[in-house]
C-alpha cells in the first residue's frame, strides 16, 4: 500500500489480534498530522449538500489521498475510505426512502403491516443497491493500491427491521406477534449475505482481505462489525430470543466479527453476546454524555470479554495525549498487550512518537 510503510507488520499483527496470538504490544491506531505534505496536493471541490457528498466519490478519493499526503499512517493505522450511505443502508436495498441529515441518514418506515409486505427479497434492480454498488466500484478503481476501500455500514438483523417497522411498533410486535417478527428476521438474515457477497467480492484484495473501515479493522477473509443497537429497548430475554440467533447466524459465516456494543442500555446484553462461539472481538461506545474507553467504570465489561476468550477495541479520546497514555497505560497493566486494540484521536506527530515510545517501553 503506497501511504503505509509496515504494512506487512500491520497484518500480522491484526492475525494476532484477531486470534489470539502472542505479542509484543497491543495493536495501536496512531494517525500524525504531518508538517509538510510527502506530495503535491489533488485539488478537491467544495462538499455539496449531504446526499451530494455521498454520491461525489471522485472527489472522496481525491481528498481521501490528500489526507495520505498530509498524515503518517503509524502502528497499526491504515488509510481507508468509506463509501455509504449512513448506517442501515440494508434497509433501502429492502424498500425504505432514506432521509439524508448532515452527520447522519435516517430511513422511511415502510412496513406497516407485518403480513402484507412483499419486499423481503433480493432485488438486483433497487434504485439504491445499484447506486451504492456502481459507488464502491467506482471508489476501488480510484483507490488503486494507494488505500483500502471498507465494506459499508449496511447494518443487519433487528435494526433492519426495526428501521423499516419503526421501532415503537416492533416493541409491539415483539409481545403480539412474536412469530410474524421471527419470520421477518429470518428473511433478513438470509439476505444479508447476498449483498455482503456483492460488496465483498468488489473491495477484497488479492489475497481475499478486507477491511471494514468505519472500525479500522482489517482481517483475511471475510470482516465486519456486527450489532443490535435496539437492544437498547428490550429485555436480556427478547434479546436471547429475537437477536442472538441472527448473530450467531451471521458471525458463523463471517472469518472476522467485531461486535458495537453502544451505550450503558446495551450492557446487560454483554453475557449473551460473549455466548457468540465465532465472534471475535468486541468494540465498545459509551455514548454522549460518559466518559470515554479508557474509564475505569468500564473495567467490569473488558472483564467478561476477557474471560470470554475475546478481543478488545478500545477509543481512547477525552483529554489530551498526556490523558491518553495515562488511560491506555492504566488498560494495559489491568488486562495486558494481547487481543487490545487502542484507537486515539489524530495528533501531532511529535506527539505521536511519543505515545509510540511509550507503548515500546511500558506496554510491551
Amino acid at each position: 500500500m503506497k501511504y503505509k510503510e509496515n504494512w506487512e507488520d500491520t497484518m500480522r499483527r491484526f492475525l494476532l489480534w484477531w486470534n489470539g496470538g502472542k505479542v509484543d504490544r497491543p495493536m495501536l491506531r496512531v494517525v500524525a498530522r504531518r508538517k509538510e505534505p510527502i506530495e503535491a496536493l489533488e485539488p478537491a471541490g467544495p462538499e455539496g449538500n449531504p446526499f451530494e457528498r455521498r454520491l461525489d466519490i471522485e472527489n472522496a478519493a481525491r481528498r481521501m489521498r490528500n489526507h495520505c499526503r498530509t498524515h503518517r499512517y503509524m502502528a497499526e493505522a491504515f488509510p481507508h475510505l468509506t463509501v455509504d450511505f449512513g448506517p442501515g443502508s440494508l434497509a433501502t436495498y429492502l424498500g425504505s426512502e432514506p432521509i439524508f441529515a448532515e452527520d447522519t441518514v435516517w430511513y422511511r418506515e415502510c412496513i406497516h403491516d407485518l403480513d402484507a409486505w412483499d419486499g423481503m427479497r433480493f432485488d438486483p434492480e433497487n434504485r439504491w443497491w445499484k447506486l451504492h454498488r456502481n459507488l464502491i466500484e467506482r471508489a476501488r478503481t480510484l483507490a488503486a493500491d494507494d488505500f483500502l476501500v471498507g465494506f459499508p455500514d449496511v447494518v443487519e438483523n433487528i435494526d433492519i427491521l426495526s428501521a423499516m417497522r419503526g421501532p415503537q411498533k416492533l416493541c409491539y410486535d415483539l409481545l403480539d406477534e412474536p412469530e410474524k417478527v421471527h419470520s421477518r428476521l429470518r428473511q433478513i438474515d438470509d439476505l444479508y449475505f447476498p449483498y455482503y457477497d456483492e460488496f465483498y467480492d468488489i473491495i477484497k484484495l488479492p489475497d481475499a482481505s478486507s477491511c471494514y473501515s468505519p472500525f479500522s479493522i482489517w482481517g483475511p477473509g471475510k470482516t465486519a462489525k456486527v450489532q443490535c443497537d435496539f437492544s437498547a429497548l428490550i429485555s436480556p430475554a427478547q434479546y436471547r430470543e429475537f437477536v442472538l440467533p441472527s448473530l450467531q447466524r451471521q458471525c458463523g459465516r463471517l472469518t472476522n466479527s467485531l461486535y458495537h456494543l453502544d451505550g450503558p442500555d446495551a450492557i446487560r446484553h454483554l453475557d449473551a453476546v460473549m455466548e457468540i462461539k465465532n465472534l471475535n472481538a468486541l468494540q465498545w461506545t459509551a455514548g454522549d454524555g460518559h466518559p470515554d474507553g479508557a474509564a475505569k467504570q468500564w473495567y467490569p465489561i473488558y472483564e467478561k470479554v476477557r474471560a470470554a476468550g475475546k478481543s478488545l477495541w478500545i477509543h481512547i479520546t477525552d483529554g489530551g495525549v498526556e490523558d491518553w497514555i495515562k488511560g491506555a497505560d492504566d488498560i494495559v497493566g489491568a488486562f495486558g498487550a494481547e487481543r487490545l486494540y487502542l484507537l486515539f484521536n489524530e495528533m501531532e506527530e511529535k506527539d505521536a512518537q511519543r505515545l509510540m515510545a511509550t507503548a515500546e517501553d511500558r506496554w510491551s
